[in-house]
C-alpha cells in the first residue's frame, strides 16, 4: 500500500528546466524537501540562479519575507544523480516531451525509489497508458500536467492511466489541494482537458482570418474586447510559440485519428515552417522588433460579435465533447479553462447563460455552410436542448 503524502514526504523532481524548477519550487514552498535532478549540471546552475532571482522579487514585491526564501531555497537540493531518490515519496518527471524519453527516465526511476513511491509525468500530450507501459508496478504512476509558470498557475490536471490505482489517484489530488493548487481529474484522452477544448480558440480564428472575414489584429481586438479574454488569439499563438502550438494541434489531431474537428491549419504550419514562432523569435502573427509594422483592428462591432461568436461556439461544443465522452465533469472542465488558460468564465456556464437552443443554432448554421463535419454539433447539446436542460442541471444532478 503506498504511504500518505504528508508535508514531510521527500518529493523528487527529475527535469530542472523551466517546468521542473518552478514544480520543484511549489512543492518547497508547501514545506516538502525537494530533491531536483537534471541529468545536466548547467542545468541545475541555471535553475538555482534563476529560482533565487524569482524569489527575491517576490520579497521586493512584500509577498515573502528574506526568512521565508532563505527556508524554501534550503528546502530544494540540486542533485546530480538520483541516488537521493531513494528516500522520496513521490517522483516527478518534468523532462523533454518524448515518449522513449520520459520511458526511459521511469525504467531508471523505478528501480532506485521505495516500493511506495508515486510516480508522476508532467506529460502534456503523451498518454498516460503508453507511458506507463513502461513500468512493472503502473498502479502508482498517473500525469499531474502543471500549468506553466507552476508556481502561479493555479491548474493541475490529474489523469490516470487505465492501470492507476484509485488510491493513487485520491493521495496526488489531495496532495495538490494541500498545496493551493485547483486540481481537476481527467481522462486520459488527448490534450486531456485544456489542450483539447482549447483547439477551437485558435483553429476557429485562423479559419476566420483565411477566409479573408477579418484580419488578426481584428480577431484579437474582438475575442479581447468583446470576449473578454486576456489574449487574443494569434497574440496568444505568438505567446506559446507557433511551433509549439501547431505540434500541439497536430499531436491532438493526430492521437484523435485525424477528426477534422481538430485539423491544424496551414497558414499556422507555414509559419512554423518559416521560423516566425512568435515572442521568441522576434516575429511571428506580430513583429516584435518594430511594433509600427503592426496594422490597427478593424473596431466593427458587429464584426467583432461575428468573430466572438463563431469562436465562442465551437469552444462551447468541444467542452461538451469533453462532457460528453467523459473527460471530466462539467465542474472540472469549467475550472480547468478557468484556472488552466484564465478564460473570463467557463465555457459551459457561458453556455447556459447564452442559451443552448442560440448555440446549438449557431453551430447547425455553420455545419449547413460549410457542410464539413468539424461543426457537428456535440450529441450531448443537443440532447439538453431537446430537454430544455443547461449543462448545470448535469453538475447539479452528478452532486445530488
Amino acid at each position: 500500500m503506498n504511504k500518505s503524502l504528508q508535508k514531510e514526504a521527500k518529493i523528487g523532481v527529475v527535469g530542472a528546466g523551466t517546468m521542473g524548477s518552478g514544480i520543484a519550487q511549489t512543492a518547497a514552498t508547501a514545506g516538502h524537501e525537494v530533491f531536483l535532478y537534471d541529468s545536466y549540471n548547467s542545468a541545475l546552475e541555471n535553475a538555482q540562479k534563476h529560482l533565487g532571482s524569482i524569489l527575491q522579487r517576490q520579497v521586493e514585491k512584500d509577498r515573502m519575507t528574506h526568512d521565508e526564501i532563505q527556508q524554501i531555497m534550503g528546502r530544494i537540493h540540486f542533485v546530480e544523480d538520483t541516488t537521493q531518490f531513494e528516500e522520496v515519496s513521490l517522483a516527478i518527471e518534468a523532462v523533454v516531451e518524448d515518449l522513449e524519453t520520459k520511458q526511459d527516465v521511469f525504467r531508471r526511476l523505478e528501480g532506485i525509489v521505495p516500493q511506495d513511491c508515486y510516480l508522476a509525468t508532467n506529460t502534456s500530450s503523451l498518454s498516460i497508458a503508453s507511458l506507463s507501459a513502461a513500468l512493472k508496478k503502473p498502479g502508482r504512476f498517473l500525469g499531474t500536467h502543471f500549468f506553466n509558470p507552476a508556481p502561479v498557475m493555479p491548474l493541475v490536471e490529474i489523469i490516470p492511466g487505465i492501470q492507476t490505482d484509485p488510491s493513487t489517484t485520491d493521495q496526488l489530488y489531495d496532495l495538490m489541494d494541500q498545496w493551493g493548487k485547483s486540481p481537476v481529474v481527467a481522462k486520459d484522452t488527448p490534450g486531456f482537458i485544456v489542450n483539447r477544448v482549447a483547439r477551437p480558440f485558435y483553429g476557429e480564428a485562423l479559419r476566420i482570418y483565411e477566409e479573408g472575414i477579418a484580419d488578426i489584429p481584428t480577431i484579437d481586438w474582438a475575442m479581447k474586447e468583446l470576449g473578454e479574454f486576456k489574449m487574443g488569439p494569434f497574440e496568444l499563438m505568438d505567446f506559446i510559440g507557433n511551433d509549439v502550438n501547431y505540434k500541439v494541434t497536430y499531436t491532438v489531431f493526430k492521437e484523435f485519428f485525424f477528426d477534422p474537428r481538430f485539423k491544424p491549419s496551414f497558414t499556422q504550419k507555414r509559419m512554423y515552417e518559416a521560423g516566425l514562432h512568435g515572442r521568441k523569435t522576434g516575429k511571428g502573427f506580430y513583429d516584435y522588433e518594430d511594433s509600427s509594422n503592426n496594422p490597427e483592428p478593424t473596431r466593427d462591432e458587429e464584426l467583432g460579435k461575428q468573430i466572438l461568436n463563431r469562436i465562442l461556439v465551437m469552444l462551447i461544443n468541444e467542452a461538451a465533447d469533453a462532457v460528453f465522452m467523459q473527460v471530466a465533469s462539467v465542474k472540472g472542465v469549467d475550472t480547468a479553462m478557468k484556472q488552466g488558460v484564465r478564460y473570463p468564465r467557463g465555457l459551459l456556464e457561458w453556455g447556459d447563460e447564452l442559451g443552448l437552443e442560440w448555440v446549438l443554432r449557431e453551430i447547425k448554421s455553420l455545419q449547413d455552410t460549410y457542410g464539413e463535419d468539424r461543426y457537428r454539433p456535440n450529441p450531448l447539446l443537443k440532447k439538453l436542448v431537446r430537454k430544455n436542460r443547461g449543462f448545470y442541471d448535469l453538475q447539479t444532478a452528478e452532486t445530488n
